[in-house]
């Protein structure tokens, strides 16, 4: 599994910036979009503030809490606009704490399988359990994931496993699949995207009877050596987390080969990404084609900079 130094489990306080724009040739009449522009408190993270700007200025801008516990906004310019900007920008604390692989090989596969059917709130574990819209428990992925998560191989070993055998069997490769890529194609093409093995992982993860949620979110990424960091060229990320016995989840990121630690930051999680989309909804207009650009960046600050 990729190097996760003991600095990587320190708490730290991150600024995410997160701009969404649209540009039309024509006007839009009528703009109605929903998606997660908050962060959400989890055992992991503390959300300090998040403020959101609209350009033009919406109409109507609502929020409520959906099923899953995230942050979900309505937004709806009625102003006529030839470009549309989302621009959410959150101050988080961090802290996630080191998987007890130990505690977890406690437990065979099997028996979390068993113990989660038998104690875990039904409710939960049902809405992970699952086949959704973009994890097709197909019989690819079924096979894909019993050579990896045998019955009595123990729980922290299997996890890291798959998480470990994801990034070995797959390249990552922008452009590859797209929103409508299946599981199976992807097992075809052998490459993707975060987005991609993130619903393979938890599509493995359900096939044998493990409950798995879609996880979406940011990673604080490094610049090449002797190179600075360029504005707005970090990205929103995905990864996968499992339930095991207890009622915790372990998070998995099968992209960079890595467990989660206090360089992930959690948007929102779902049974996949449909669940969670940073912005979704309908326009109303003539144009013939429209342009996004996404500009992210994540920049870690010191507590003291920062005011609560």
């Amino acid at each position: 599994m990729g190097n996760q130094a003991d600095a990587d489990f320190e708490p730290r306080r991150y600024q995410v910036r997160h701009r969404t724009t649209y540009l039309y040739e024509e006007d839009v009449t009528g703009c109605y979009e929903r998606g997660c522009l908050r962060p959400r408190d989890t055992p992991s993270q503390h959300v300090i503030s998040n403020d959101i700007e609209v350009t033009p200025e919406p109409d109507l801008m609502a929020d409520h809490v959906d099923h899953f516990g995230n942050h979900s906004h309505y937004v709806e310019v009625r102003t006529p606009h030839t470009e549309l900007s989302v621009t959410k920008t959150s101050l988080v604390d961090v802290d996630w704490p080191r998987a007890d692989l130990d505690q977890l090989n406690q437990h065979t596969v099997a028996q979390a399988v068993a113990t989660l059917r038998d104690d875990a709130d039904p409710v939960e574990r049902t809405s992970y359990l699952l086949p959704s819209a973009l994890v097709d428990l197909a019989p690819s992925v079924h096979a894909y994931a019993a050579r990896i998560l045998t019955a009595d191989k123990p729980l922290g070993d299997a996890l890291v496993d798959l998480t470990r055998t994801i990034f070995a069997d797959f390249s990552y490769a922008k452009g590859a699949t797209s929103v409508k890529t299946t599981l199976p194609e992807l097992l075809d093409k052998k490459e993707g995207v975060c987005q991609d093995f993130a619903h393979l992982a938890v599509g493995c993860l359900r096939s044998i009877g493990l409950p798995g949620r879609y996880v979406s979110g940011y990673i604080e990424t490094q610049p090449p050596p002797g190179k600075p960091k360029l504005a707005g060229s970090d990205a929103s990320h995905a990864w996968a987390a499992a339930m095991v016995p207890g009622g915790g989840w372990i998070d998995m990121d099968p992209t960079n080969d890595h467990l989660a630690d206090s360089r992930y930051i959690v948007t929102a999680w779902g049974r996949d990404f449909r669940d969670v989309s940073p912005l979704k909804g309908v326009i109303f207009t003539e144009s013939p084609s429209s342009k996004l650009e996404v500009a992210v960046d994540v920049t870690r600050v010191d507590a003291t900079d920062e005011s609560d």
